[in-house]
């Protein structure tokens, strides 16, 4: 009938996760999303900044001989060896 192909005409083509690949990826990552795991990633990151702040406060509050391989070695610390 008449009003069947008007409403199909106009509601032609509605896209689906599985028609649209982009729609099915971001379909996959919100399944997919886990917020503790960023979370986690955030702090550790966060915690790792704190460090490096702290380090640069306390070298540049610190006198230190640069020609003593010593000193330089204590200032690169554990991580570094």
């Amino acid at each position: 009938s008449r009003c069947s192909s008007l409403v199909s005409s106009y509601f032609f083509f509605i896209p689906t996760a599985s028609t649209n690949p982009k729609a099915a990826l971001k379909s996959k990552i919100v399944a997919e999303f886990r917020p503790q795991s960023l979370i986690d990633e955030l702090l550790l990151y966060k915690r790792s900044e704190d460090q490096i702040e702290l380090k640069e406060k306390q070298l540049s509050t610190m006198r230190v001989d640069v020609c003593s391989t010593e000193t330089l070695k204590c200032l690169k610390g554990k991580d570094s060896v």
